[in-house]
């Protein structure tokens, strides 16, 4: 009988990465925020509050991607691809 591959359990360690570096990033949005309140920066604490939602629904992306590949290195690969740079900076699963 062939080894099979967990996609499921690639999605949850994929997030798990995810919600490691989010949370890193939620602790600096809300410091932001709290200066942004000092200062009555109505405009910067929209801003904060719009990025603070979307690294909550980051993890969610990882549920919503369709995973058709079949070997372990493909599957790293489709999963390396769908994380956002722009909200999460590198990602920590490339290396260079």
């Amino acid at each position: 009988m062939p080894i099979g591959i967990n996609i499921e359990k690639s999605k949850e360690i994929h997030k798990n990465t995810i919600r490691t570096v989010r949370n890193l990033l939620l602790q600096k949005a809300d410091v932001d925020y709290m200066k942004a309140l000092e200062s009555g920066d109505s405009e910067k604490i929209a801003e904060v509050v719009e990025i603070k939602q979307s690294l909550r629904d980051a993890p969610t992306i990882v549920d919503e991607a369709e995973i058709s590949a079949s070997s372990v290195l493909e599957i790293t690969a489709e999963l390396k691809q769908i994380w956002n740079e722009q909200l999460l900076g590198p990602n920590p699963l490339i290396r260079e």
